[in-house]
């Protein structure tokens, strides 16, 4: 690794421009904004992928990748990631930052407790649920309903028991009521962050949040508790982004983890717009498959932070386009034309959608040691017939070399790319039941929704209080276009079962909850976890 002097250096950062956190780690100091603001923009990028498989796609792989890539033709180009979370990193996933030679370093730091942010915002979470229950034992002079409180308390693990639990038992513990955990990257707080120009921005949208009702069935707001002040000040670093760098000593940003099954799956608009000040192509990713991170990465962060991508890049595998087509996950090492031909409706399908925005798209082929060159030029031609590009990567093995011709490729067609062409899915102002079923049969292909009797009350009660203007996050599973993970491929005609709509009044948007997703995931039967360990050099192994 370069000192992260040297990597700030590429983007023209003076060292007393960075908060350093050791030799490797850097936040951005809160002056860097005032000195580029005036800049124009660089290309945006964003990768995405097709639905995910237990075979693993390598979307943060090939985000790292293309980032080389560009920087080794010649591009000026830096990264923009979330942070990973300490949940899936012990659970099913392991790391998040890349692998082989086209990685993010260092790797343990950023996979661990990196610059303490997430625990930042864990802790301005808390904070505002233990005011919530010291308000009601202190007299309760806001009238909070005990059974309408909605802000739930937050962790950074998976931990399945927590998900529902009883508060208050025993001898003045406060008042008895049920209460759960999130993980703490469903945290509203970390929207929050993720979506605030700045700090003043930040304050206004934490009062904002909703975390009660009253007994008139008011709304009750993080403001009418006094929490903000004290919230702000536990996020007072938090807010700024961070700075680490690639192998190959190319700079990424790195800041704000939100999930994009159960929360928006983007990184933070502050370090994606001081990454476009600061280099000509910013290349970025949203979580999960198109059909999830994609969407919200146009409809909510695009819509509410003024950007607009050049181009779209969607990872696909020769492994993925067999397992969509039917093939069990012992067989995927075998050539099997047809099961590619019948999952490539998958991949199709994320291919027009992501056209309709009015972006164009190319296709990424991540090598993976298995793949043969024949199934390879199959999804290549497949991808020709439906008439967008599509180029083998090789970023693990190779690194930056090994993106050479996807960077080209992807250079150019951004640099032919017309911000005005660029289209959101549905305008602000369309009812919020219309933006619900915009989604489903659009994006999902589905026939429409079905609303569980408190969903329907929940969404009635949204509308009645004019929040009609705000966009739509889905919650769903990322493994199908449906809310059943088992049904692969390109499913169509099924009904969308939303069980909860909930008003995320700071971060700006409405939450949909759909089929049997929980904000709190609970570790596999064989957690990642048990993999890490500390050598006798106190080098961590295993975190992968």
């Amino acid at each position: 690794m370069k000192p992260i002097t040297e990597a700030a250096a590429q983007l023209g950062l003076e060292p007393d421009q960075l908060e350093l956190y050791g030799k490797w780690k850097a936040k951005l100091s809160g002056d860097v904004w005032a000195s580029v603001s005036d800049r124009p923009d660089g290309k945006l990028i964003l990768v995405t992928a097709m639905n995910p498989t237990p075979a693993g796609e390598g979307k943060t792989l090939t985000t790292i990748g293309l980032t080389q890539g560009l920087n080794r033709i010649g591009r000026k180009a830096a990264a923009a990631l979330r942070e990973p979370s300490l949940g899936p990193c012990m659970g099913m996933k392991g790391g998040a930052t890349g692998s082989g030679k086209a990685q993010i370093v260092p790797a343990e730091d950023i996979n661990l407790h990196f610059t303490g942010d997430i625990h930042a915002i864990t802790s301005a979470h808390n904070l505002l649920a233990a005011l919530i229950d010291n308000h009601i034992h202190q007299g309760n002079e806001l009238r909070l309903n005990p059974a309408r409180i909605v802000w739930k308390r937050a962790l950074d693990m998976n931990d399945r028991p927590l998900r529902q639990i009883v508060i208050g038992i025993g001898d003045n513990n406060g008042t008895v009521r049920e209460d759960g955990f999130l993980i703490s990257t469903a945290s509203e707080v970390m929207a929050v962050l993720c979506l605030a120009e700045d700090m003043a921005d930040l304050r206004a949208r934490l009062a904002r949040i909703v975390v009660a009702y009253d007994m008139e069935g008011r709304p009750v707001t993080a403001d009418e508790l006094r929490a903000v002040d004290a919230m702000c000040a536990l996020l007072k670093d938090a807010i700024h982004p961070n700075l680490v760098q690639t192998l190959e000593g190319d700079p990424v940003f790195i800041h704000g983890g939100p999930f994009a099954n159960i929360a928006h799956g983007c990184s933070s608009i502050r370090a994606t717009r001081h990454a476009l000040k600061l280099a000509d192509y910013v290349v970025t990713e949203a979580g999960f498959g198109a059909d999830l991170g994609a969407e919200k990465f146009m409809n909510i962060k695009c819509r509410q932070g003024g950007l607009h991508p050049a181009a779209v890049v969607i990872v696909a595998t020769v492994r993925a386009l067999k397992y969509n087509g039917g093939v069990h996950r012992q067989e995927l090492l075998a050539e099997n034309a047809e099961a590619i031909r019948l999952g490539f409706n998958n991949l199709r399908r994320h291919v027009e959608n992501m056209l309709a925005f009015g972006v164009p798209v190319m296709v990424a082929i991540n090598r993976f040691a298995a793949d043969t060159e024949a199934e390879l030029a199959q999804v290549t031609a497949l991808c020709a017939e439906l008439g967008v590009k599509a180029i083998v990567s090789d970023a693990w093995e190779r690194g930056g070399e090994g993106c050479r011709e996807l960077a080209q490729e992807v250079a150019e067609m951004a640099d032919g790319a017309s911000a005005d062409s660029f289209q959101l899915l549905y305008p602000d102002d369309m009812p919020l039941a219309e933006k619900i079923e915009t989604i489903v049969k659009r994006i999902y292909r589905g026939a429409g929704v079905k609303y569980r009797p408190a969903a329907k009350r929940a969404l009635q009660e949204l509308e009645q209080q004019g929040v009609s203007d705000l966009p739509v996050c889905m919650a769903k599973t990322p493994y199908s276009f449906t809310d059943r993970p088992a049904v692969l491929g390109a499913p169509e005609h099924f009904i969308i079962e939303v069980k909860d709509v909930r008003w995320s009044a700071g971060a700006g948007f409405v939450v949909v909850s759909t089929g049997q997703m929980v904000t709190m995931p609970g570790l596999p039967a064989e957690p990642a976890a048990w993999r890490i360990r500390l050598d006798e050099a106190g080098h961590i192994e295993g975190l992968s």
